[in-house]
């Protein structure tokens, strides 16, 4: 099979596993401890899980754009 008939090529995908590590990990700082009915847990609203994870993933979706946007190079 012809390689120019593919839309990406490795570098494309690797970026686009890349930005999907960096989509899940900011989902799993995002979850933090759960709060119930007996005892209430405040530390869902620390700056990580309320800043720095939803800045990861948006990281990682523009990563996923990137990827699926960029060209690959004509040999």
């Amino acid at each position: 099979m012809d390689k120019k008939n593919f839309a990406f090529d490795k570098v494309n995908f690797i970026l686009l596993a890349v930005g999907m590590i960096i989509v899940v990990l900011g989902f799993v700082l995002m979850s933090g401890g759960g709060s119930t009915q007996e005892a209430y847990d405040p530390s869902i609203f620390d700056t990580l899980h309320t800043k720095i994870a939803p800045a990861v993933c948006f990281v990682g979706f523009v990563s996923i754009i990137y990827a699926i946007i960029r060209k690959p190079k004509d040999k």
